[in-house]
């Protein structure tokens, strides 16, 4: 029992910190393109 008062609060700010990195990565524009990479392999630049 006393493993849950450690384990509850360590769970929760990581899920909060995985939340803000999604957040931060997706206002800096990081899934902005998801098709561009994959179809750029695709054309020749010869």
């Amino acid at each position: 029992m006393e493993a849950l008062y450690l384990l509850v609060p360590l769970s929760v700010m990581l899920v909060a910190f995985a939340v803000w990195i999604f957040f931060g990565a997706a206002d800096s524009g990081q899934f902005d393109d998801l098709e561009g990479p994959a179809l750029r392999i695709l054309s020749d630049d010869d």
